[in-house]
């Protein structure tokens, strides 16, 4: 659909799209404070209400501000740092709601909009308005691949960096200890039975009883002497509820990666064939297509690692928590190089 033919000459897009980018911003701040009060103070009720409502508010001026930037420039807005950055903050936001409806816990939210709030305070504040006007796009972007490859694809990124988020959060609640959960990382309907086993030193042991012996002093006096103690005292246990937190939270982040994934997937194969079309080459170890694959390598180790070798707990969550580095890496660190096929001058 050609949104540029619309009859909106009265409206002025650009001012439009300057308030709703803050606007994003501002939303999700107070969002981001509202969903960390909840955890400050569980017993306010109402905090992860304002903070769910928030990120909803959020991802609609988001949304409103792409539509608005698609209208006005007649292409789907992913031609440029601005537009994408708004683009996967929108994506995380909306994969926001996917997780913290699997999973009703506030440590989702927690994770996930200073994340959001960062990208929309990066986008409209940070970045110079030369960098933010809409202008028309460089040949290579255009054709009908643009938003087949590049929406997929940042599609991923926010889904696998909110996977992410959520192991980070797990590692938080289990505070370092190595905590196993046992169950099956297997299909996908219903939470695994929620089995626990901590390592042995994350269980606290049982306080022998003290039987006294006699010895004998050098004048013969017998002497009570407690038992020497042989055992160290170890970590205090986590409890009930911190554990089965720690499995939702284990489980969720399994699931969004998961989901993640295959749209990763499907965008590289985009991008292969419309590489092919444009420069005549299905890969050409540009940078980023290099990063690209990096990034695939690593949640696939991860699913490997969950689906074939049972890995669980502190272990993959590490390894997806380094995957949120390797996603920023290929998506934003890559074009601070100013080189490459893909970076269209967005910092040089």
């Amino acid at each position: 659909m050609d949104f540029a033919a619309l009859p909106i000459a009265s409206l002025n897009l650009t001012d439009l799209e300057s308030w709703l980018d803050n606007a994003a911003f501002a939303v999700l701040f107070f969002t981001m404070l509202a969903y960390w009060g909840g955890l400050a103070f569980s017993n306010v009720k109402i905090l992860p209400i304002i903070g769910g409502a928030g990120m909803a508010i959020g991802n609609v001026c988001l949304a409103a501000l792409l539509t608005a930037r698609w209208i006005e420039g007649g292409y789907f807005p992913l031609s440029n740092l601005y537009e994408s950055l708004f683009f996967i903050a929108w994506g995380i936001t909306a994969m926001h709601f996917v997780a913290e409806r699997m999973s009703g816990s506030r440590w989702v939210g927690a994770v996930t909009s200073p994340v959001a709030m960062g990208i929309s305070a990066f986008a409209a504040l940070t970045l110079p308005e030369t960098m933010q006007v809409s202008e028309p796009l460089v040949p290579a972007l255009k054709s009908n691949w643009l938003m087949m490859h590049v929406s997929v694809m940042l599609l991923s990124y926010s889904a696998l960096m909110v996977g992410a988020l959520i192991a980070i959060a797990f590692l938080i609640v289990t505070r370092g200890q190595n905590v196993e959960l046992k169950g099956s990382s297997v299909g996908t309907g219903g939470f695994r039975d929620r089995k626990y086993q901590l390592k042995k030193a994350d269980v606290t042991p049982e306080p022998e009883p003290l039987t006294p012996s006699l010895a004998m002093s050098g004048g013969g006096t017998a002497v009570l002497e407690a038992p020497a103690q042989t055992t160290a005292p170890a970590a205090v246990a986590l409890s009930p509820q911190r554990l089965t937190l720690a499995d939702t939270l284990d489980n969720i982040s399994y699931r969004i990666i998961g989901l993640g994934f295959p749209l990763l997937t499907i965008g590289i194969i985009a991008g292969a064939v419309w590489a092919n079309e444009a420069w005549g080459s299905y890969w050409s170890w540009d940078p980023k297509e290099t990063w690209a694959l990096i990034t695939w390598l690593v949640f696939a180790a991860y699913l490997h690692a969950r689906i074939t070798k049972g890995w669980q707990g502190r272990k993959p969550a590490i390894l997806a928590a380094s995957g949120f580095v390797v996603v920023w890496i290929c998506y934003l660190g890559v074009n601070l190089l100013g080189k490459g096929l893909h970076s269209y001058g967005w910092f040089f």
